[in-house]
């Protein structure tokens, strides 16, 4: 299993995370007066759920369930659920939450969109960086949906992860296909690589997809999430594929995104009317939640957008501290 690199910390309660992850103590410290969305806490909280899927450096596995992590863990995740849930407005029509998912913008002005109209390899890098923190565990947090569904709705969302984790071939998973898009654009593909480098609103995005997928209580909200992945990839996909083929990327660049266009235009009506329709017709109550999480995720997905593409307007880096330039190809 790979081992992922600490990072530096960030404030008060990411240096407590890191010094129980690292020592076993906990010293005191509060979550009141925190943004919930700020630097510190988010990395607390990336690093809080990270012993969850793999190593850590310098950490114990057994670290993974320590009665001090987790009382860490607990006021930092209701801090940010606070905060999403007022960010979003709340109701439980689940197809008037979707509806906007289907409908593909005449003049997009996204992050893919400025990445196929003119973006630079800088700027493609870039990106491919702060994806790298989840599509190198592509699929992962929605695994624990899988002991908190029955029915169809169980067996469709398998079927759907079962292509995510490459049908039975370790080639195709997806994450292995984006660490080879990495290292074919000169990133190094390693497990939490650019995690130093990735601004809260990148640990965000993450942060909510662990967060809804470690409580059973916010399956509904997971269900919600997965969703907005599956119906929104091939659009963005098709983007990225034309960005990268005009910048004359490597096949095994433009393939990741190749691979999305065709199975998530499949996953979509999967999601939406066999793990959709058979949860909440199992269990209506959970419709605010599933929109909760369709809101909560398009709202961390516009936002990193935004702060993205302000960075990019300004002349300067989206990411923490520049990447490293791109070594000059060798001679011929």
């Amino acid at each position: 299993m790979s081992v992922g690199p600490m990072p530096e910390e960030r404030g008060p309660l990411s240096a407590a995370v890191r010094r129980v992850l690292l020592e076993g103590t906990a010293p005191e410290v509060s979550v009141a007066g925190a943004d919930p969305l700020g630097e510190d806490l988010q990395l607390a909280l990336y690093l809080s759920y990270e012993p969850h899927y793999r190593a850590l450096e310098g950490v114990p596995d057994e670290r993974e369930w320590d009665p001090a992590l987790l009382g860490l863990r607990r006021p930092m995740e209701e801090a940010f659920l606070a905060a999403l849930r007022e960010a979003v407005p709340a109701d439980d029509d689940v197809a008037a939450a979707i509806e906007p998912l289907l409908v593909e913008p005449v003049d997009g002005q996204g992050v893919s969109h400025r990445l196929m109209d003119g973006g630079t390899w800088e700027l493609m890098r870039e990106y491919l960086a702060h994806r790298s923190l989840y599509q190198l565990k592509e699929s992962d947090p929605q695994a624990w949906l899988v002991p908190r569904l029955e029915g169809q709705a169980k067996a469709s969302l398998v079927a759907v992860a079962f292509d995510e984790f490459g049908g039975g071939r370790a080639e195709r998973v997806h994450a292995h296909l984006f660490a080879e898009l990495m290292d074919g654009a000169g990133l190094d593909p390693s497990y939490g690589r650019y995690l130093d480098l990735a601004p809260a609103t990148t640990l965000a995005q993450v942060n909510a997809m662990s967060l809804f997928g470690l409580h059973r209580s916010l399956r509904g909200a997971a269900v919600g999430t997965f969703a907005v992945i599956e119906i929104t990839s091939p659009p963005g996909a098709r983007r990225m594929a034309k960005a990268l083929e005009r910048l004359d990327a490597e096949e095994r660049c433009v393939r990741f995104f190749t691979e999305h266009i065709e199975a998530d235009a499949v996953h979509e009506q999967v999601m939406r009317r066999d793990v959709l329709g058979d949860l909440l017709a199992r269990e209506p109550g959970l419709a605010a939640d599933v929109v909760f999480g369709i809101r909560a995720t398009t709202w961390l997905d516009d936002r990193w957008a935004d702060e993205v593409l302000e960075a990019w307007d300004a002349g300067r880096t989206s990411l923490r501290r520049p990447l490293p330039p791109l070594p000059p190809p060798a001679p011929a």
